[in-house]
């Protein structure tokens, strides 16, 4: 099974990072990497650039209206993910305990990924979607 972990932070815990060194916590984050390479469980892992760099869509009206990011409550904003392919739920929560970017502020989001397989196998858009899936070596 595909979990996620999404990275969370604070405002204040983003600030507090501004002083630690870059390459510690290049250095940090590489080891913790590193180990679920060996464990067999990373699927992907990104950081995110700075919300303020972002942009968001609102959908609430029609047209959907853009604006410069991040969102109006900034409380606790995503800054990376990791997907693990893991055999629970249970050793996705015991990875995210191991994460090295901890303290107040800190938090990290589960949730599983769904497949493909757990959508009905006889639509169309899905069977179109598992034929691409197969083409690019995902299935």
């Amino acid at each position: 099974m595909k979990y996620m972990l999404i990275m969370r932070a604070t405002d204040e815990a983003f600030a507090g990072m501004a002083d630690i060194d870059f390459d510690e916590v290049l250095t940090t984050m590489g080891k913790y990497n590193d180990e679920l390479i060996r464990a067999g469980v990373l699927v992907a892992a990104e950081g995110l650039d700075d919300a303020a760099e972002g942009v968001v869509v609102d959908h609430s009206s029609e047209p959907p209206v853009v604006t410069d990011g991040p969102y109006g409550e900034t409380k606790e904003l995503f800054g990376g993910f990791y997907i693990l392919n893991v055999a629970s739920k249970e050793e996705a929560v015991e990875w995210a305990k191991r994460l090295p970017m901890a303290g107040p502020g800190f938090k990290t989001e589960i949730r599983r990924v769904t497949s493909i397989d757990e959508f009905p196998q006889d639509n169309e858009w899905i069977q179109r979607e598992r034929a691409w899936r197969e083409a690019t070596g995902q299935l």
